[in-house]
């Protein structure tokens, strides 16, 4: 215990290591997925109260870029080991949430510096290895965002602490931000390693006990980040990691009395089935459970007859085909005045005859594979309609294997029906369709993207005229939680941007900023009156004349 009122200075974005040819992070991390690919598969246990815990069935964790080759193998939850965590997140949580803030946030900052130094290639080659990114985007990924993540919130924690209502004379009024009643269940995607543990430790750094669900194929990275959050000194009990499908951990989790908190990324279908869940039990918990969630997308750029095509050429692919565009904020419908079509058409064209698909072992790639065979088969099957329906004209890839691994082509389609299938619906892969419209029609075609699609996570506008700027920023502010303006709608950086969507997308409690670790407490208001009235009862207004 210690008397102080301590000063957390404001964090700066980790710099982004390049990975170029000779330097060292380079030698670095192709020594540590030398090691980890050479090693037996790993043995993934749960954590529940600190310890290593095994059922002995397991799943296997594969390379998506060979699936043939077995990471690890992942001990499977069963109802029993759920009920074993959430009640280790109950008997944990009154002494961490009497912990000084100041003693969690140390945890956090403790865990950054262990990310960013030592365990730095462990953590992208996992990644890398587990869920098929690029060096590149592992780097910005598990190593940038996630540090910047657990730094950022200890900084907006401080200020959300910091916060405090006024005082009258005589009186001294204060806000004590607690926690949630309960347990949050916080339910995590395969895409970014850094959203997997933001989900849990946000809740945690707030004083919050944690059941923990990583997606299946992001098993082998969740292990790395627990060993990094043990190491850094998390206190048995808080966080409790478990394996294993959606609906085991749900049936426990979802119905329990003291469930406090939802914090999802995933599918906006997974999201309603959970808003539907707690809703109609809604009168069996202890207290109303926070919901908070970012689901789908289906992003969009909109290009204005001044859009330079250079720039507006690399948005889309950049956009719409890192980490195989398996990104909520990923480019998948672009809208192009016709005029400007055939010159952009051929840039698009000679952007992805350059681009490579491979395995990410090879720093060549621009393009790894998709994340199992249910998403590839999904991607094929879209690829497929585009390629029959006479309404799209293929411009670009259309192919795709899973002989080695689950490689999709990054293809583009037009669409001569603006609100077609593959202009409406959500595919989460390498694919992206244009729609040209006639450039007198630039309001019609704002409102067209307004209305096509019922997500609204994220959207740009490319335009060198700053009058259609602010139009398409006018009509199109509803339309996306993130809004960019000449560049691509991905990308998004804690403390820069902070990110959510609403409609489909989504509570919109923005990731990254002070507003989601709001979610995450119940505030108590107290006030010490240090003069309280004594003798008579009455106020001066009742005395008779």
């Amino acid at each position: 215990m210690m008397d102080a009122l301590t000063s957390i200075a404001t964090p700066i974005n980790e710099p982004v290591l390049s990975y170029a040819p000779g330097s060292p992070e380079r030698d670095t991390l192709q020594a540590r997925l030398r090691s980890m690919v050479g090693d037996h598969p790993l043995d993934l246990p749960m954590v529940i109260n600190g310890a290593d815990v095994r059922t002995g069935e397991t799943y296997d964790v594969r390379s998506p870029h060979r699936h043939r080759r077995i990471l690890a193998r992942a001990h499977k939850t069963t109802h029993t080991e759920v009920t074993l965590a959430i009640n280790a997140a109950l008997r944990a949580k009154r002494d961490w949430a009497s912990t000084p803030w100041t003693a969690r946030a140390a945890i956090f900052m403790r865990a950054a510096e262990l990310l960013t130094t030592k365990y730095r290639a462990t953590i992208n080659a996992a990644t890398m290895l587990g869920q098929s990114k690029t060096a590149y985007q592992a780097e910005i990924d598990a190593a940038c965002e996630l540090a910047d993540f657990w730094r950022f919130n200890v900084h907006f924690a401080s200020k959300l602490y910091t916060e405090q209502p006024i005082s009258s004379p005589g009186v001294w009024n204060v806000l004590d931000h607690r926690p949630l009643d309960g347990f949050v269940f916080a339910i995590t995607p395969f895409n970014f390693t850094a959203i997997a543990a933001n989900l849990p430790t946000a809740p945690a750094l707030m004083g919050n006990t944690v059941l923990w669900k990583p997606a299946e194929t992001q098993s082998l990275s969740a292990h790395f980040l627990m060993e990094i959050l043990r190491e850094a000194g998390l206190p048995p009990g808080v966080i409790n990691l478990v394996y294993g499908d959606g609906p085991t951990v749900g049936a426990v989790a979802l119905t329990h009395a003291d469930l406090g908190g939802v914090h999802f990324t995933g599918s906006t279908a997974v999201f309603n089935q959970i808003w539907s869940t707690v809703g109609q039990r809604i009168g069996e918990y202890k207290s109303y459970p926070r919901i908070v969630g970012e689901t789908g997308g289906k992003d969009f750029i909109v290009a204005h007859t001044s859009a330079d095509l250079d720039a507006l050429a690399v948005a889309i692919v950049r956009g719409g085909f890192e980490f195989q565009g398996q990104k909520c904020s990923a480019t998948s419908r672009v809208y192009v005045p016709e005029s400007r079509w055939a010159s952009l058409r051929e840039r698009l064209a000679a952007h992805c005859a350059k681009i490579t698909v491979g395995d990410v072992e090879d720093f060549s790639h621009f393009m790894s594979a998709v994340i199992d065979e249910r998403a590839f088969r999904k991607h094929a099957a879209y690829i497929e309609h585009g390629k029959t329906d006479t309404n799209y004209e293929l411009i670009a890839g259309g192919t795709y294997t899973m002989d080695e691994g689950y490689f999709v082509a990054p293809t583009i389609f037009t669409s001569r029906d603006p609100k077609a299938k593959l202009m409406r619906e959500e595919i989460f892969g390498p694919v992206v369709t244009v729609h040209t419209y006639p450039e007198s029609q630039w309001s019609e075609t704002l409102a067209l993207v307004d209305q096509t699609s019922p997500y609204a996570l994220t959207g740009a506008i490319m335009a060198n005229d700053r009058v259609a700027i602010e139009q398409a920023s006018r009509a199109l502010r509803f339309s996306a939680g993130n809004f960019y303006v000449n560049d691509k709608p991905s990308g998004a950086v804690v403390g820069q941007q902070p990110f959510g969507g609403s409609r489909a997308s989504g509570t919109n409690d923005k990731a990254g900023s002070p507003l989601n670790l709001v979610r995450w407490v119940s505030p108590r208001t107290i006030k010490e009156t240090f003069s309280p009235p004594t003798g008579d009862f009455a106020y001066p207004f009742m005395r008779s004349p």
